[in-house]
């Protein structure tokens, strides 16, 4: 069964960056995945957050936002801060952002330093929260050696890249980087997030509609790794 937009089902969207986006952040990027584009940008603080300070804990940190500007979805979307409060899927997303991006980062080495990467959706098309992770680690990686060249650390903690996609099952069959259209209607949906080495920080599996057995996860899990791979391919070029 064909897709929406003619892809294979192990086929990603077609995947652009631009590095630099934006002029005032330490680094910055905007990521599509299709219809989906998301700017990710990264600013530093040399602060570390009072918990950090209260247990004695060395070194800096890292923590992400996440956000969907009000026109990015078919209907207007509105804004969360004239609400008083971040909804529950904001949180878990930016969560979720900041643990993949943590996890590839040696934070002893950022000594006093909290790095702020925002993500913020300009276009939804399914999946932002894969291009938000896989944008960020881009602008993360190169946030860093910025930090490194101006003297700031003496040492680069950035281990390796991290990426993200989505996959599900639709229409019976493994799909992966899934569209709207597809994610809104899929019987099973899934988010991976791996590291340029091949290592898994998140595996997120829901049946929607209908369970799944141990074989589509084998296959949605192997597509993943295809596409990650790709993703990786490209932004070394």
């Amino acid at each position: 069964m064909s897709r929406i937009d003619n892809r294979k089902n192990d086929e990603i969207r077609k995947f652009e960056y631009t590095y630099d986006f934006q002029t005032h952040p330490i680094a910055s990027i905007l990521v599509s995945f299709g219809g989906t584009r998301v700017l990710c940008s990264v600013s530093m603080e040399e602060r570390v957050p009072g918990w950090m300070k209260a247990q004695g804990v060395k070194g800096g940190w890292v923590t992400a936002s996440y956000c969907m500007l009000p026109s990015a979805t078919h209907t207007r979307f509105g804004r969360e801060v004239k609400r008083g409060k971040e909804s529950g899927r904001t949180m878990e997303i930016q969560r979720l952002i900041g643990r993949s991006l943590r996890a590839v980062v040696d934070l002893k080495k950022l000594d006093g330093i909290t790095l702020n990467v925002d993500c913020d959706v300009i276009d939804a098309d399914g999946g932002t929260r894969c291009a938000s992770i896989t944008g960020a680690s881009a602008a993360l990686k190169l946030a860093l050696s910025r930090i490194v060249e101006r003297g700031l650390i003496s040492e680069n903690p950035f281990k390796e890249a991290v990426a993200a996609i989505s996959i599900g099952i639709f229409d019976g069959e493994a799909k992966l980087d899934l569209c709207y259209e597809e994610d809104s209607c899929a019987d099973v949906d899934m988010n991976i997030v791996m590291t340029e080495s091949g290592k898994f920080i998140e595996i997120q599996g829901t049946a929607e509609e209908r369970a799944f057995d141990f074989a589509q996860l084998t296959q949605m899990v192997n597509f993943a790794e295809k596409g990650i791979s790709q993703i990786f391919k490209q932004l070394n070029k």
